[in-house]
């Protein structure tokens, strides 16, 4: 992407923003810095550096002016950004200009998918690292690409969101996975239908010799898949599925290669799936089958995402705080060992449906602790399928909980929410939830582990 003595307007000063910001300065590009806030904190050296500040607000600064403008994936559509693109700028996310800026350009892996990605962009990355290749894993998890585009590696994997894929025109992974679509962002979204198209984007410009992964028999999935070349392999429990996912193992038909479930540190039906997405691309990537069985050996998953933080006094007490969606939530309370369990709800409201919820609830909960603004929208979606209170804090949720369960029981944050409310993002929620666990009275006897 040429970008010398280009105009470039970076949009949103959030991390991403700043990286793409200085890949433009190192580009040779005239930057010019906008963001809604009137004051942003990380921007001095690139001002320094030669960048121009135009915060408060995009009015007036000058957007359809601009050669190129980079949105940041936190900035949804605005009048100005749309009179810029009825003007012909070009308007790119930071993975889109990240990967067509790389000084050496290595193949795309890109993970997609309402719940999942994070565990499956760390796998995969760990896969395809296990036997001496450099790989970057990051993008909407961890590092932006755009701070890494000029070192070398040999494969580049990337967690991408469905904002991130809003502005992608020319984004070309050889081999990109869509683990799930379920109701989320409908905040942002018009339909469920305008959220898929967002994360399908990854598809589009595939060709033959590139690779789809998507779930055995998920019509949504695989229409998005359809919308490019590659070819499309399937995961699931479905005998025909391409990668099958049974009791004891799973096992790559097409190839023959089966790998024992007891050997495996992840648990639950959910991170078999995941592990199952993971395996259909790096195989077909050329890993090799002992290498593949060494990461699986070791690895445990990411934090927050149904974390044993203890468990005092008979009751297991876990972390799900990335749980930020209906389907999460869905997932953790039925992929728990335990067979009931005292769930804390709530946080800012996406415009999703709780309506799957209930179902779960009344199988698998022993009670629900409501937390933050969604509270009252979510008390009145459940009903009185479960007893449910409410808390001001997470301390006193944890509490709480803590009195409804029973020795047998789970506590799980899984609040099917985002953070924003209460909290800086999910880890800090997460943080708080584990720190409150932790301060619970010792009435543990021994086994207590903490």
């Amino acid at each position: 992407m040429h970008l010398r003595d280009k105009n470039v307007t970076v949009v949103g000063l959030g991390k991403s923003g700043l990286a793409a910001a200085r890949l433009c300065l190192a580009r040779g590009a005239k930057v010019t810095l906008n963001d809604s806030k009137d004051s942003v904190t990380g921007a001095d050296d690139l001002v320094a550096a030669g960048a121009k500040l135009a915060l408060g607000g995009h009015a007036g600064k000058g957007l359809e002016e601009s050669d190129v403008i980079v949105l940041s994936p936190g900035v949804p559509p605005f009048p100005e950004l749309e009179l810029a693109a009825k003007k012909g700028v070009e308007i790119v996310s930071e993975v889109e200009l990240a990967t067509r800026c790389l000084s050496k350009p290595a193949p795309l892996v890109a993970i997609g998918g309402t719940n999942g990605k994070s565990t499956v962009t760390t796998l995969v990355g760990e896969l395809l690292a296990e036997g001496g290749r450099r790989v970057f894993s990051g993008g909407n998890l961890g590092e932006p690409l755009s701070d890494h585009a000029d070192e070398t590696f040999d494969f580049v994997v990337l967690e991408v969101s469905s904002f991130q894929m809003e502005r992608v025109a020319k984004f070309s992974p050889r081999a990109s996975v869509l683990l799930n679509v379920t109701p989320d962002h409908l905040d942002r979204y018009d339909s469920i239908d305008d959220y898929a198209n967002a994360k399908g984007n990854a598809f589009v410009n595939q060709g033959p010799a590139d690779l789809a992964v998507v779930p055995f028999g998920d019509d949504v999935c695989i229409t998005q898949a359809k919308r490019g070349k590659g070819r499309i392999a399937t995961f699931g429990t479905d005998p025909r599925a391409d990668v099958l996912v049974t009791a004891a193992q799973v096992l790559h038909r097409g190839l023959g290669h089966s790998f024992a479930r007891h050997e495996w540190k992840l648990q639950g039906e959910h991170n078999a799936a995941n592990v199952a997405a993971a395996l259909a691309i790096v195989l077909d990537l050329g890993v090799e089958v002992d290498h593949v069985k060494a990461v699986l050996a070791r690895f445990t998953g990411l934090p927050h995402r149904t974390e044993l933080v203890r468990e005092l006094a008979g009751v297991r007490y876990y972390d799900d705080s990335k749980g930020t969606n209906v389907g999460a939530t869905v997932t953790a309370i039925v992929g728990l060992a335990e067979k009931r369990s005292v769930v804390i709800l709530g946080g800012k409201d996406k415009g999703g449906s709780y309506a799957p919820l209930v179902d779960v609830l009344r199988e698998r909960a022993r009670a629900v602790v409501l937390l933050g603004e969604a509270s009252d929208v979510i008390s009145e979606a459940i009903g009185d399928v479960v007893p449910k209170v409410r808390a001001t804090t997470m301390a006193e949720a944890v509490e709480k909980a803590r009195t409804l369960a029973t020795p047998g029981d789970a506590v799980l944050l899984s609040p099917a929410c985002s953070s924003f409310d209460m909290f800086r993002d999910y880890k800090e929620r997460g943080d708080v939830f584990a720190n409150a666990v932790r301060a619970l009275g010792d009435v543990a006897t021994a086994g207590d582990t903490k």
